[in-house]
């Protein structure tokens, strides 16, 4: 599939239609997710015929594109039960086979590496510190060729660090720098949109 056509089919699934703050729930727009699942699999064979697992699912867009990519297997994570509903509405009308979990990422309970490869765009950990950082360490325990990743640049260093010396990465590689255009979901939010700067990581775990 090319990566125009995924990029429009992703660009038709439903969103948040209120986002929870606390979640620090903002959509995955199609431009990032159809890039970064591409990416995962035309130059590093991770997805198709793969085990993929989205964390913090949300509405299923990076879920979907992997399976539109030909994995294997998807299964959606989400805490919020909203989320999973609408992500399994949307793998509906596109008419993809997702597996969907409510379940808390730190609660999830799985033992050794059960998936191949997981891709996610957790939390910033600005509404609750070291959300991120949880759904990493929990990434790193279950997967066995890869993590794909969304992070703020701003924290690179941290989480390099943190990848490999506290989560036992073997490698953390950054594979390109994106524009995340949040738009304007929340009550504080003063902009209309605001454009971060946020790092694609491809992790390896040991």
């Amino acid at each position: 599939m090319k990566l125009k056509q995924l990029e429009g089919l992703l660009g038709d699934l439903q969103q948040f239609p209120n986002p929870k703050v606390e979640l620090e729930q903002y959509p995955t727009g199609p431009h990032i997710a159809s890039r970064m699942l591409f990416t995962a699999e035309n130059s590093f064979e991770d997805v198709s015929n793969k085990v993929v697992a989205d964390f913090g699912c949300g509405c299923g867009t990076l879920g979907a594109a992997a399976a539109l990519l030909g994995a294997e297997h998807v299964i959606g994570i989400d805490v919020d039960s909203e989320s999973i509903e609408i992500a399994s509405e949307n793998a509906g009308e596109l008419e993809l086979d997702i597996d969907f979990l409510q379940c808390d990422i730190r609660n999830l309970g799985w033992r050794g590496k059960v998936v191949d490869t997981v891709v996610m765009n957790p939390p910033f950990g600005t509404r609750k510190k070291g959300a991120d950082m949880d759904f990493l360490s929990a990434a790193l325990k279950i997967a066995s060729q890869a993590v794909y990743s969304l992070h703020k640049t701003s924290t690179r260093d941290h989480v390099r660090r943190a990848a490999l010396r506290d989560f036992n990465a073997s490698s953390a590689e950054i594979l390109c720098q994106l524009r995340y255009d949040l738009p304007q979901l929340y009550k504080f939010h003063k902009k209309k949109e605001v454009d971060i700067a946020v790092d694609l990581w491809r992790f390896v775990p040991r």
